[in-house]
């Protein structure tokens, strides 16, 4: 077993998204700009309505997977294939976008406090232009496992006893949302290849057993490769834990689309621009 020590200790950017939502972007940033398969992670979020009632409008999507994460607050989504849904507190959408699909997200609330994680994983070429999927995870559906120590609700991948709605997924994913109480220990077994994350929501950690730089709120810290991660709890600490096996393709980037090369972003363009993007 090799114990999985912090490679680097990374500040969220503040950003904005949709119509101008506030958010930390932490990957898909100089600092972090692709940990391959996650493309991007965004904690958005306010106690401020006017920071979030614009939401995000209707907007396109190719080659990627979405997954929201809702903490605090709700949210309606509506999209090209006739799903909708609205999101309340604890509740995922797990999106598989394949070759196109156009969504919109509108807040379904008119105050009160949003906060929320949106995480982007990459696809790879042989699934980038199946037909879109939706999946619509009610809190409940969450594996959780609680002792004295700690809370964590599993998405994807098993702690314990607990397992997540997501399976054979073809990147193999760990996400866990886990609570830790002060001076407490999460321990848990990750595969070697995978490469992985924690997003310290609050609270302060310390990972491994090297010295490393000082954790705080909304910062990510990308971990070393290894199948041994051991997590101490300076004082009561919120945060996700992220995993997945990288697919080792190139990537090319257009905005809301990713694909393997700049001509295939080219085509999405083209795409949507005449009406055929969504089309299936």
């Amino acid at each position: 077993m090799s114990q999985i020590e912090v490679k680097k200790v990374i500040k969220a950017l503040n950003a904005s998204d949709g119509a101008g939502v506030k958010l930390k972007r932490s990957i898909g940033t100089p600092q972090a700009d692709y940990i391959d398969p996650f493309l991007m992670l965004d904690e958005f979020g306010s106690e401020n309505k006017d920071d979030y009632l614009a939401g995000f409008p209707p907007h396109p999507h190719r080659g990627i997977e979405t997954v929201t994460y809702m903490l605090s607050g709700k949210f309606e989504h509506e999209d090209s294939t006739g799903s909708k849904g609205k999101m309340e507190p604890g509740d995922v959408q797990w999106m598989k976008t394949g070759r196109g699909i156009i969504h919109s997200e509108m807040p379904a609330m008119s105050g009160g406090k949003l906060l929320g994680f949106q995480l982007w994983i990459n696809m790879p070429a042989k699934l980038k232009k199946n037909k879109p999927e939706y999946l619509y995870i009610k809190g409940k559906e969450l594996g959780v496992h609680k002792d004295s120590e700690k809370t964590v609700k599993v998405i994807a991948g098993k702690f314990e006893k607990a397992e997540g709605p997501i399976i054979k997924h073809n990147v193999e994913p760990l996400y866990f949302h886990i609570i830790l109480d002060k001076g407490k220990e999460f321990n848990c077994n990750v595969p070697n290849k995978h490469n992985a994350f924690i997003y310290l929501l609050t609270g302060e950690l310390k990972i491994g057993e090297k010295k490393h730089f000082e954790t705080n709120n909304s910062n990510l810290i990308l971990l070393e490769n290894g199948n041994e991660l051991k997590v101490k709890a300076i004082k009561k600490t919120e945060f996700l834990f992220i995993a997945g096996k990288p697919i080792g393709e190139p990537i090319a980037r257009g905005g809301p689309f990713v694909m393997n090369t700049k001509a295939e972003i080219l085509e999405a363009i083209q795409d949507y621009n005449n009406g055929t993007f969504a089309k299936y």
